[in-house]
């Protein structure tokens, strides 16, 4: 399956799960309409003069789904492989995940179409701060709110806060979230989506009734969110048995010593030739007989191809999008329990929120009161989420939809947008 075609389908999933809610929720095709539409789509050249003194010329994208809740919300995307229908799909999934956690933001999510690993740090400086003046007339703290992403970070963060306040003539913290602490960035942020994998992974493992102490797993995508939801894991006693990243992948029935793995990941850019297992590869750690599975990496990973083979009693999606609708169907009949990713990787957006909320305030938490309002938040989204699907008899995914698409629903009626 090509790049291209996994986003095609990102959008065509994401249009699945809609009408699949609207049809549960008995809402008109006029309302579809609405909820399926993006409020603001946005694209602008971002030229860059490399430091050899050539000029390339990227595109870059913002999409705001949805404001019907409040100010839209999403991260900055910076791959070779976005484009503006992949945007769209994030977006869409954004407005879910920020309704389904009770958040009031809207979705949103943008990208630049670049290879970061192909630019120098200055160069990556002068690429965001031309994209961040291309997208600075429909950003801000009240209207949209930008956040770190695929191939992007807390440096890139600082650079979009400051060529947008240099646009303003003021700073305004507020911006973006996912900064640096020294310039207003909530602690606990950069780990926030990680712990909220791994704390839903958890509550999932408790109620099939398997004790993480027995648990063994494996994470596909040990990057930004999957190695530091290994290390959670671990933590509460679960053996990591397998990782993979986009270079290679590696193996150990024992499960992997993951002091070693991340110090090996770090100096080489990869998992791939680390001692401490055999290789393995990366597909096949879709498909290893274990009790949970992290796709913590892109979408489309577990599709029609492979989903018959994958033998992970549960799967907690810590990407956006990593399962397709028609592995979705597959998975069902297979009596796999599928945590969407509009719940389980929520974590970051509840502290992004939470750092939004402090520097309206100019007033800083400590990383206690943020995990724990973040535990909470991701666990009360989780016990509603279990008693909707209870209620209705269907998977969690349906249950997550329709518990959100409902409320962004009648934020629209609320505010006269439909009826």
């Amino acid at each position: 399956m090509t790049a291209s075609t996994v986003q095609a389908n990102a959008l065509d999933d994401a249009r699945v799960q809609l009408a699949e809610a609207v049809a549960v929720l008995g809402y008109p095709e006029g309302l579809h309409r609405i909820l399926g539409a993006a409020r603001r789509e946005t694209t602008v050249s971002v030229p860059l003069v490399r430091d050899n003194g050539d000029v390339e010329v990227f595109t870059g994208y913002r999409v705001q789904h949805s404001i019907a809740r409040g100010p839209a919300k999403g991260g900055i995307r910076y791959s070779s492989e976005v484009n503006l229908d992949e945007v769209r799909a994030l977006a869409m999934w954004m407005t879910w995940k920020c309704a389904l956690l009770d958040i009031p933001y809207g979705g949103a999510k943008g990208g630049v179409d670049v290879d970061p690993r192909t630019l120098s740090p200055a160069e990556l400086e002068r690429l965001t701060r031309t994209y961040t003046q291309g997208i600075s007339p429909v950003i801000g703290p009240d209207n949209d709110i930008p956040a770190p992403d695929v191939g992007t970070d807390e440096q890139t963060m600082a650079w979009m806060m400051d060529a947008y306040s240099a646009t303003r003539g003021r700073g305004v913290p507020g911006v973006v979230t996912g900064k640096p602490l020294d310039l207003g960035g909530s602690l606990g942020r950069r780990t926030s989506t990680s712990r909220g994998v791994a704390h839903i992974s958890l509550l999932a493992l408790a109620k099939e009734g398997i004790a993480p102490s027995s648990a063994t797993a494996v994470v596909q995508g040990y990057g930004k969110v999957g190695a530091d939801a290994a290390d959670y894991l671990a933590e509460a006693g679960v053996r990591i048995i397998s990782v993979s990243d986009r270079f290679g992948a590696v193996h150990n029935t024992d499960g992997l010593d993951l002091s070693r793995l991340r110090a090996h990941s770090e100096e080489r850019g990869t998992v791939a030739a680390f001692g401490g297992g055999l290789p393995i590869d990366p597909a096949a750690v879709l498909e290893l007989d274990v009790d949970l599975l992290v796709p913590a990496a892109v979408e489309g990973v577990v599709n029609a191809d492979n989903a018959s083979r994958v033998c992970a009693r549960i799967i907690v999606e810590g990407a956006n999008g990593p399962t397709t609708a028609e592995a979705d169907k597959i998975l069902e009949r297979s009596g796999v329990l599928v945590v969407p990713d509009i719940l389980a990787n929520a974590g970051g957006v509840v502290v992004s929120y939470f750092e939004w909320v402090q520097a309206q305030q100019g007033y800083w938490w400590t990383l206690s009161d943020v995990e724990r309002g973040l535990d909470d938040r991701m666990t009360a989204a989780w016990s509603s989420v279990l008693d909707q699907a209870a209620t209705t008899g269907s998977t969690l995914r349906r249950a997550a939809m329709a518990l959100a698409v409902g409320r962004v629903a009648r934020a629209h009626r609320a505010r006269g947008l439909t009826h």
